[in-house]
């Protein structure tokens, strides 16, 4: 049997509530990203061209750095990548966070929360960040998804 964890990323708390619902409903570890400073309100400002969020999305080479690099991902199997969507795409942190680690031949199941939008590109954004994984497009799970739905999507991986 394999092992698996749930690591996310949340920079307003939603997706956090998402990962952890998840977590449980999957039975697996819980890992939360930090960035090494946290994201404010006026940083999440997407209507504001310069707010911090907005820079670094522009900057394909932007890497945010980590709090800590503490995740023990050779102990696992599976990874559910959880993070909110910035413009149709995973934010760069999550590119940070899979560069930081050796994903060789592992399996990451991405999902994410958004008001909205879809995946759009984040596979393909995310790819090169762990070249040796298996990087799968999962789905958008929201605070109103059933515990029946998550483990259902579980499941599947």
């Amino acid at each position: 049997m394999s092992k698996k964890l749930t690591a996310y990323f949340s920079a307003s708390g939603k997706t956090a509530k998402v990962a952890s619902a998840l977590a449980q409903a999957a039975g697996t570890d819980l890992y939360e990203i930090k960035p090494a400073i946290p994201y404010t309100k006026a940083d999440l400002n997407w209507l504001n061209k310069k707010s911090r969020s907005s820079v670094e999305m522009k900057d394909k080479t932007s890497r945010p750095e980590l709090a800590d690099t503490d995740a023990n991902i050779a102990e696992y199997d599976t990874i559910f990548l959880g993070f909110p969507i910035w413009w149709y795409i995973a934010p760069t942190i999550i590119n940070t966070f899979l560069e930081a680690y050796d994903f060789s031949g592992k399996k990451v199941v991405l999902f994410a929360t958004s008001g909205g939008s879809g995946f759009g590109k984040s596979v393909e954004s995310l790819q090169p960040s762990a070249p040796n994984a298996e990087i799968i497009e999962g789905e958008i799970l929201n605070r109103r998804t059933t515990q029946e739905k998550l483990q259902e999507f579980a499941e599947r991986f």
